[in-house]
């Protein structure tokens, strides 16, 4: 079987964005070579790659198989040249980095000096719902992930570093807004706006009240904290959120945290890999930053929610 890295490297491409056009974007290759070199690799496997359903394009059981190969062959071939560029006293690579969409508040701010630092490192972040980063996890697709509730029955490692306390917000006028003490189930009888299902924020605080006996019944679902914030700003009901959102991204005097028995509720903050696979050089560079270093980078308020390091420690979840 005679194939070639390029080959690969185009399939791997096709397979990972699912289209032949945005693998010839990312490449800077014109489509029609795209389609050659997976024609060419498909000849050489002697079966067919990709298989048409409708107007997408989907990976044949021989096509998953190569893929899978050819994600281990690519890791394997960055991690060498990460530890050769460590050798030589340089930080050279690339870093997949995924979070969940609460996160953007304070990732990004960490990111930036980590790459005044490390500019030898290419940073690629992807930002999406809890859903979308636990499949990416179970794909294996990046070297590490943030999220607040990770997810239980996999092989992966993590390490709580930042508390990620969840807070019921209200209209800055809302007739709870100065009250004491507020029951839970008060606050299950107002109109409520939570975030999708699948969202780990979403999660925490109907498990929460599940525990104290209370079904929590959206009166509307809203894909973002933005949304969520400006809802509830304009009077359409109530919702919990991290703390983080409002203190990083505050919407002055519209918005008002209300003090409910039991909150805020406390989480943390989780960076996640897989447990079966060591991290890379560049994955354990920005590791050791984001333990050691990520507090002094945030802004007070945010600051004083660092974990301390007896209060932080490495856990192992299957």
């Amino acid at each position: 079987m005679h194939v070639t890295w390029r080959q690969l490297k185009v399939f791997e491409t096709v397979a990972r964005l699912g289209s032949f056009t945005r693998a010839a974007e990312e490449l800077f290759l014109a489509q029609p070579t795209v389609s050659m070199q997976v024609k060419q690799l498909a000849e050489a496997v002697d079966q067919p790659l990709f298989e048409q359903t409708g107007r997408r394009i989907q990976l044949t059981e021989v096509g998953d198989a190569l893929y899978a190969t050819c994600r281990e062959m690519f890791d394997t071939w960055a991690r060498f040249e990460m530890t050769a560029a460590d050798l030589k006293g340089l930080k050279r690579g690339r870093l997949r980095l995924a979070c969940v969409t609460t996160a953007k508040y304070f990732v990004p701010r960490l990111l930036g000096p980590f790459c005044d630092r490390y500019p030898g490192i290419d940073v690629r972040l992807e930002v999406a719902n809890r859903d979308a980063v636990v499949e990416r996890l179970a794909r294996n697709e990046d070297d590490l992930y943030i999220m607040g509730t990770p997810p239980q029955h996999f092989d992966i490692a993590l390490h709580p570093f930042l508390e990620n306390a969840l807070v019921v917000i209200a209209p800055a006028g809302h007739p709870l807004a100065g009250e004491k003490r507020i029951p839970l189930a008060r606050i299950a009888e107002e109109k409520l706006l939570l975030r999708e299902r699948g969202s780990g924020t979403r999660m925490a605080a109907e498990r929460h009240f599940r525990d104290h006996g209370f079904v929590l019944k959206p009166r509307m679902e809203l894909a973002t904290n933005e949304a969520i914030k400006h809802a509830v700003a304009g009077g359409l009901g109530i919702s919990v959120l991290s703390q983080l959102a409002l203190t990083l991204e505050p919407m002055q005097g519209q918005l008002a945290i209300l003090d409910v028995e039991g909150f805020p509720l406390k989480r943390h903050w989780y960076v996640v890999h897989p447990g079966k696979r060591d991290l890379s050089v560049v994955a354990q560079t920005f590791f050791d930053y984001l333990r050691d270093e990520a507090g002094a980078l945030l802004p007070p308020d945010t600051r004083a929610a660092l974990l301390s390091p007896g209060e932080a420690h490495d856990a192992r979840v299957r």
